[in-house]
């Protein structure tokens, strides 16, 4: 990606969380090679951690479903741009849905991958906690699977669809519906 060539940035606004005025808002425009022009916006309250963040195309596209299977460790670099309106779906892993807690971001296939990692990894200490050990088994599946497509070793498929079209999978090898 090229270097930022718009950025601004607000500070001491109110938490919508925490209700301090310690919120900080940006907004970056960047250049995404073979998508276009991106504004990329965030919240960030250094009293609560809380975080949004968010991906809009300058362009306008057409709703776009995009599907990518992983099969080496070279196919974990391509680039993944996702905007808070997507649904990401890895495997039978795990999904990630559109939501008032969902994010938009710019990442690469590794880093999606760590995300849901991080989640199952969440929902397995949670049931842990509540002693639900078919829960726990299935999760330390679902882990294994996932570091397995980390190291290029088990393919697995991507899904992101995103009714707005500002997302992407940027690879000769993705597939667009």
């Amino acid at each position: 990606m090229s270097e930022e060539t718009d950025y601004e940035q607000v500070t001491g606004e109110t938490c919508p969380i925490c209700s301090e005025k310690t919120l900080t808002l940006m907004e970056t425009r960047k250049e995404v090679p073979y998508f276009g022009m991106c504004y990329l916006f965030s919240m960030d309250c250094s009293s609560c951690n809380y975080h949004k963040a968010d991906l809009e195309a300058e362009e306008t596209h057409d709703p776009a479903k995009y599907s990518f299977i992983i099969e080496s460790e070279e196919d974990l670099k391509v680039r993944v741009i996702k905007s808070s309106n997507a649904t990401v779906k890895i495997g039978t892993v795990g999904s990630m849905e559109p939501g008032e807690a969902a994010n938009g971001y710019i990442t690469n296939v590794e880093g999606l991958l760590n995300r849901i990692k991080t989640q199952v990894e969440h929902l397995k200490a949670v049931a842990g906690d509540e002693g639900d050990k078919a829960s726990v088994k299935k999760a330390k599946n679902h882990l294994k699977k996932l570091q397995r497509a980390l190291w290029g070793q088990e393919p697995m498929k991507i899904i992101l669809n995103d009714p707005t079209g500002n997302s992407a999978i940027i690879s000769p090898k993705a597939e667009k519906k």
